[in-house]
């Protein structure tokens, strides 16, 4: 029986013949039919669009009136919002997978990799490698820690590397596993008390080194590769992929899709996502008079920037919300912004959203999303 889903965002990657052709023609048709359905906004939100500043008006408060002007929009947000953030050092270049040890394991080849992620930092990982030859499409999965996404924790639902390598795709699993075991979650860039670029976009930075590295790898299709995290891996996801447009596609998991203080959970105010300031930190939860946010966060609520201007960078991209909790059905409102964009540029069915009751994901809510991936990159 069909998952109903109500449509979040699915930003969309222009999908080409040759992407197509890839997979089955009969795989291809079923993974749609079963995300289909989330590509529609419900009735009542169909028009909402709230409070949320068009993204196809410059700053200046001109319109964006046809495609080629989107571009210089689009150079636009970007260029702001990495002023803001703090711009990133250069990619690093000629950056390979280490191979730390390999074991067989089911159907795939499990390998663990050390690559380095940032000009002063490596990070361990794993690797999962289907059994067969020929290019495969890839998926990057971010977490607090490396081991859930291959099914190796007691965190169920969780194993999105796992379930992606049974599929056929190549995975790479990362994570921040010293940095959350020290319980300062993230990457501080140069170092904890002196950094100059926001924890969440480091962590973006530190992704698109993974894409690079995983786009070596002989195996993979470096054209299909996509991201996925969950909560605090939904954030990476979420930045990495608005603010990397090599990533084919992506998925993010009750995130928090746009600045809500009246959930706990989409607490961009903390000092490990947008609101860095040295230690020692602000105690951690929402936003008080006895507790206010620091750093970033209140400057960019005070101009009225809000995420949807990031999402606005993924067209034509395809992305999908996996909303729990914190991304309910009002998220089509933020979302219709996007849309929008994705309308001037000709492309409709892009942005899509699942829903479900709780935060944490389920069996069915993951299913939509390995279905998202089949259509989008086999």
């Amino acid at each position: 029986m069909k998952q109903p889903c109500i449509t979040f965002l699915l930003a969309v990657i222009t999908v080409t013949p040759n992407l197509y052709s890839q997979g089955s023609l009969a795989d291809k048709d079923r993974a749609w039919r079963h995300i289909e359905s989330c590509f529609t906004p419900p009735a009542r939100l169909r028009d909402s669009v709230g409070d949320y500043r068009s993204a196809l008006r410059f700053y200046n408060g001109d319109t964006v009136a046809n495609p080629t002007k989107w571009e210089s929009r689009r150079n636009e947000i970007l260029a702001k919002w990495n002023a803001m953030l703090g711009e990133w050092p250069p990619l690093i270049e000629n950056n390979n997978l280490q191979i730390i040890s390999k074991v067989l394991r089911e159907d795939f080849i499990q390998y663990t990799v050390r690559f380095r992620w940032t000009p002063n930092e490596f990070t361990t990982g794993y690797l999962l490698v289907p059994v067969g030859e020929g290019k495969k499409p890839a998926v990057i999965t971010v977490f607090y820690e490396p081991e859930t996404a291959i099914g190796l924790s007691d965190k169920p639902n969780r194993d999105f590397a796992y379930q992606l390598v049974k599929r056929g795709f190549i995975t790479l699993s990362i994570g921040t596993k010293e940095a959350s075991e020290a319980k300062t979650y993230t990457l501080f860039y140069p170092e904890l008390n002196h950094a100059t670029i926001q924890p969440l976009s480091m962590l973006a930075y530190a992704a698109a080194n993974a894409w690079n590295v995983l786009s070596r790898f002989p195996d993979v299709d470096s054209t299909r590769i996509g991201i996925v995290g969950h909560s605090f891996g939904g954030k990476w996801a979420m930045f990495a992929s608005c603010l990397f447009d090599k990533f084919a596609c992506a998925a993010w998991s009750d995130p928090g899709i746009v600045f809500d203080e009246t959930r706990e959970s989409v607490n961009y105010w903390e000092p490990y996502y947008l609101g860095y300031h040295p230690q020692p930190w602000r105690p951690r939860g929402v936003i008080s008079k006895d507790n206010p946010a620091k750093g970033l966060y209140p400057e960019l609520r005070e101009k009225g920037f809000d995420l949807h201007e990031l999402h606005a960078l993924m067209a034509p991209r395809p992305f999908l919300v996996s909303g729990g909790s914190e991304d309910p059905v009002e998220r089509w409102i933020p979302l219709n912004r996007t849309i929008e964009v994705y309308k001037l540029l000709g492309y409709e069915n892009r942005v899509g959203m699942s829903n479900r009751p709780a935060h944490s994901p389920t069996t069915a809510s993951n299913e939509i999303i390995y279905s998202f991936f089949e259509y989008y990159l086999k």
